[in-house]
């Protein structure tokens, strides 16, 4: 199991997470990668029960701040969300026009059977390094850090430039993956 010392405990609470990929590996260099997250993060919210304040896709991680609605169950959606964009990303590297395909799978397959923790590829770390944010005064500023992080790795210099955030939700623009605005 993971050393991560951040746990879900209310299932129904709103948290920022952190999904990375094994070893930090750039996966989400490819328009295809990152589309298959943002149809799967729409699919959750409009049929699991995720409801999404805010969220950012960088080469190597994403970051939600998210709750589940009752009756879903915040720690089964999150499950749920990784075993399919695993497995379909997988998929994509296997049978698409992917350069590092073999060194990727080669990855993916060592880390499966280093933890022993899936079948043939393991492409997502077990933590989601969950913090609780109802009633803390954390919540602006962990959107705030969502929001920023392609203005840190000088991707754009304005964040609602970014395609794959909901920094433009947030400066009233409709963006990938539909979003509660939080303030």
């Amino acid at each position: 199991m993971s050393g991560d010392k951040y746990f879900i405990t209310d299932q129904h609470a709103s948290y920022f997470l952190t999904f990375t990929v094994v070893e930090w590996l750039d996966v989400f260099t490819r328009v295809d990668y990152k589309q298959t997250i943002v149809d799967s993060l729409n699919y959750c919210i409009a049929e699991k029960g995720l409801e999404c304040f805010a969220w950012v896709l960088m080469t190597n991680h994403l970051h939600l701040v998210a709750r589940a609605n009752p009756p879903a169950r915040l720690s089964d959606v999150i499950r749920d969300f990784k075993k399919f964009t695993s497995k379909k990303i997988v998929d994509q590297i296997e049978t698409g026009n992917e350069s590092r395909k073999e060194w990727l799978l080669h990855k993916f397959s060592f880390q499966a059977r280093t933890t022993g923790r899936a079948e043939n590829y393991k492409m997502w770390k077990d933590d989601n390094h969950a913090i609780y944010l109802d009633g803390t005064n954390l919540w602006k500023q962990k959107v705030d850090y969502i929001h920023d992080n392609p203005v840190r790795q000088m991707i754009v210099s304005q964040a609602e430039d970014y395609s794959f955030s909901s920094a433009g939700d947030y400066a009233g623009r409709r963006g990938l993956v539909k979003v509660t605005v939080a303030y």
